[in-house]
Parts: structure tokens; sequence; C-alpha cells
């Protein structure tokens, strides 16, 4: 399948309330007319980005979890966004991916917010994710990860790149939102990929003000679409094989340098 259409959703959020939030975004989602491969959600959806994750964070299996799997059965599409997780004594910023057949992916946050004390509360992710859906290869990562090129550098070997799209949900404040756009572009032209970012708008409990600019951009940073500081929702439909194309006659990935992240 050469084509993926993407959903991105970009709405306030209800500060730390569960099922508030989830309610909202099934409303949205079910506004859905058209069939979408792919919906995606912000950084911590179901509560807001909230550094009281003893109060928040739900164990594997329970209600966050159990709504992203029927949403992506019900849909038939790929589902996914972060939220608060307990392992042990741990808590994470967990992406969750849902697919339509019951299956799931995840990746934890590996760049904690330091401005926000994140490292304090949150243990850090060491391993990417990649899944494989429909023919494209995606790459989910979380906020604070797209100040770290390194962290989503795609790689070439032997035809074949390791990502076609990268994700990134966020909880991306006003003051530095102009980093947001002009990364998010950046990560597509070095990396040859689709990059989606899905942000948040309004006020959180803390008083710290979000004005969206959830976009998508194609591997030449073009924009596909964008929406400002207002609810609302994307949809566009990706084109792997123009991607294949350009990356055919134009095989930068393949010369870039080659290197290990140490942990």
């Amino acid at each position: 399948m050469s084509d993926l259409t993407v959903a991105i959703l970009q709405s306030n959020l209800h500060w730390q309330n569960v099922d508030a939030n989830l309610a909202m975004f099934e409303e949205q989602i079910w506004s859905i007319q058209e069939p979408v491969d792919l919906i995606v959600l912000p950084e911590m959806f179901n509560t807001g980005f909230s550094m009281t994750p003893e109060k928040l964070a739900e164990v594997p299996g329970l209600k966050t979890q159990k709504w992203l799997l029927q949403m992506a059965n019900q849909k038939q599409a790929l589902v996914g966004g972060s939220y608060i997780v307990k392992e042990g004594a741990d808590y994470f910023n967990r992406f969750f991916m849902a697919f339509p057949n019951g299956s799931s992916k995840t990746y934890d946050k590996r760049h904690l917010f330091s401005l926000a004390k994140e490292e304090m509360f949150f243990k850090g992710g060491t391993e990417r994710l990649t899944v494989e859906y429909k023919g494209w290869k995606i790459c989910p990562l979380v906020c604070y990860d797209l100040r770290f090129p390194a962290w989503a550098k795609n790689k070439y070997d032997k035809d074949d790149y390791d990502y076609d799209l990268l994700i990134y949900v966020a909880s991306w404040p006003k003051p530095r939102v102009n980093a947001w756009d002009t990364l998010l572009k950046a990560r597509a032209i070095e990396n040859q990929s689709y990059a989606l970012g899905c942000n948040r708008i309004g006020e959180d409990g803390n008083g710290y003000a979000y004005v969206g600019h959830s976009g998508i951009y194609d591997y030449l940073g073009e924009t596909l679409d964008f929406i400002d500081n207002k609810e609302g929702i994307l949809i566009q439909k990706l084109s792997k094989t123009t991607q294949d194309k350009f990356r055919t006659k134009y095989p930068f990935v393949a010369d870039s340098d080659d290197f290990t992240i140490n942990f």
C-alpha cells in the first residue's frame, strides 16, 4: 500500500481529568468521517503534562490502554499518543500504539524535560521504536526528543531505511513554538522522512500556555498541512511512492555519518 492517511487531533486538555479527556477525544475520533489509517493524540493526552505521576499513572492494561485499543478496533486504524504508566516502582511517559487487531507497541520518552524536572519523576527510555503498518515504517517520539537529532537519525542499509514517518507528540509551550516549527521541518529534511507533529492548545493547571502548531511535513520539509491556535483535526494522505522516488534520486541519508549512542 503506497498511501497512508493520517489524522492529528489538536485539542485543549482537561487538566488531570482522564475521563473528560477520553470522552472528548472519543467524540473527536468519531467525528472523522473518511477512512484513516493513523490517528495521533498529544503528549499525556489523558491528563495534560503533569509531574504528579503518583496521582495519575495507570499500570498497563487499565482504562487508557483499553480505550486506545477500543478506538483502534472500532476505527480500524492505528491509534497512538502518550500517557503516564507505572511499572514496578518506575513511572514512564509512554507512547502507546494500538493496532486494530488488538496488538500494541510502546515507546518510553528518552529525553526527559529538565526544565520541568521530568527526570525527577519519570524514568527515561533506552530503546527507539519502529513499527510496521500497511507497508510503512513509523517511528514514534515524544516532545523534548525533537531537540536531539541523533536520537531520530534515520539509517540506510541495502536500499532500506529505518523509517518512513516520524511522529512527535508534544506539550510544547507557546514561548518556544518557533523551535517546534523549525525542528519538525529539520527532522523531515535531514532524515528524508515525512514528519508529523501533534501538539495541544490552551492553558494547563500550572498556567503554561500552548498554541498548537500541529503540522504534517514531507521529506523536503514542505508543509502539507498545519493548524494554528485552535482545536481541529488535520487529515492528510501521504504517498510512499513519491517518497521512494525522491530517496532513490537523492540518497542523502546513505551519505550521512554513522555512529552509536552511549547510555
